[in-house]
């Protein structure tokens, strides 16, 4: 492993393929973006997440062959993960892919499997902790690797909001639903006030379902997916929904505001799905003529209302995998499952582009690069347990509680 080199240098190699990647979909790299895909660093944004270890250098040129290794010395006793947002090169090694809720319920669908290496985010490996055994333990290979839209909501902050509406007198009339990009915590409380758990596969079931027990709802923590739902799905409107900002008194709403309210929406939204606009739809209309605009649900509500198709992330592949020969597409979601699928469907003769001009990885997703799963492989080979993520009992069995009256959804 090479450490004198200074570590710009050492990442080069790296981000050349990385741009290379970039500029086969169109898409322009901004300073920003290349800050967030770690071609530099912001210390202040990662505090207290430094995971113990060296890592192996990016550029080493025997990573894939040392994350075979390591994974062929743990055979049946690691079972990796790996989300549609993460790098290929990651993906490469992961038993099985998928969404948020599909990766938890694989790892507890392998009882055997003594180490889940979850190639994701936090409250995704909190999720698959609830759901597995307590004999299996769940790692995340970069503890840094978490989740701007499940940050935007806390379990003080939630707690509060509850009082508020407690005090306009409408609390016994909402029931809590918690999107699956939650923290445990989050779980937790909408199990303990009799909840449920979504997906944007399900929203509309967990909606229906929530106003069959309430009058009203409380969606949090992503203000889109909850607002899309209500209208799109729910035949609402606009005006049922308020927006709650756990960061203004009493979430900048008023009792009256509350008590007319159908839909609560927590301030919240998807760092990646909500830079999408009116006008990125509008411009690549106008670029690739005849070309269907498929967006995900976390997108803003007037992306949604203009694109041609709207469908969570299983819904969108499913959609391209279905698509004639010769079809066009830009899809408004993140950009690894778009590079991916564009490189998957070419040979078919689908062109298939990113909604935006400008790079929209998920930076957090990112972090999960090949030196972090190399170095998490190989410390557990070598009988070092790293990165666990655990949730305490009495949080694990309120949110598997809420988590199960999803399961049991009609």
């Amino acid at each position: 492993m090479t450490t004198a080199q200074p570590r710009q240098d050492l990442r080069q190699d790296h981000q050349d393929s990385r741009d290379r990647q970039v500029q086969d979909l169109a898409v322009e790299p901004t300073p920003l973006a290349l800050l967030l895909l770690g071609r530099d660093a912001d210390p202040r944004s990662e505090r207290g997440v430094e995971c113990p270890g060296d890592l192996p250098a990016p550029s080493d040129p025997d990573l894939v062959a040392r994350a075979r290794a390591a994974k062929e010395r743990l055979g049946d006793k690691v079972f990796v993960l790996g989300h549609h947002y993460q790098r290929d090169e990651v993906i490469q090694f992961a038993d099985v892919t998928g969404d948020s809720f599909k990766l938890a319920r694989d790892a507890a669908a392998r009882p055997g499997a003594e180490y889940i290496v979850f190639c994701g985010v936090h409250f995704m490996a909190e999720s698959a902790d609830i759901l597995t055994s307590d004999e299996q333990k769940v790692i995340l290979p970069d503890l840094a690797a978490g989740c701007s839209m499940a940050d935007m909501a806390t379990a003080e902050q939630v707690a509060e909001c509850w009082d508020v509406l407690t005090d306009a007198g409408i609390a016994d009339r909402v029931v809590p639903v918690s999107y699956m990009n939650s923290s445990a915590d989050i779980k937790s409380f909408t199990g303990e006030h009799g909840g449920t758990i979504c997906t944007s596969s399900n929203a509309r079931r967990a909606l229906t379902w929530a106003f069959e027990q309430g009058e009203k709802v409380l969606f949090l923590p992503d203000q889109h997916l909850g607002r899309n739902t209500a209208v799109r799905d729910l035949g609402m409107s606009l005006d049922d929904c308020v927006v709650y900002n756990p960061h203004k008194p009493n979430g900048g709403l008023s009792e009256r505001q509350l008590r007319d309210a159908k839909m609560i929406l927590w301030r919240g939204h998807c760092s990646v799905h909500g830079r999408f606009s009116l006008d990125s739809v509008r411009d690549v209309r106008a670029r690739i003529p005849g070309v269907n605009v498929l967006v995900h649900p976390e997108c803003k509500h007037e992306v949604v209302a203009a694109a041609d198709y709207v469908g969570s992330t299983e819904y969108i592949i499913k959609a391209l995998e279905e698509a004639p020969a010769g079809s066009k597409w830009a899809i408004g979601t993140e950009l690894n499952l778009v590079q991916r699928l564009a490189n998957r469907f070419a040979p078919e003769g689908k062109e298939i582009v990113f909604l935006d001009r400008t790079v929209c990885f998920c930076s957090t997703m990112n972090r999960i690069d090949l030196p972090h799963l190399v170095w998490t492989l190989e410390s557990l080979a070598d009988g070092k347990e790293v990165n666990r993520i655990q949730v305490d009992r009495k949080t694990s069995d309120f949110a598997q509680l809420a988590l199960e009256r999803m399961l049991a959804l009609p």
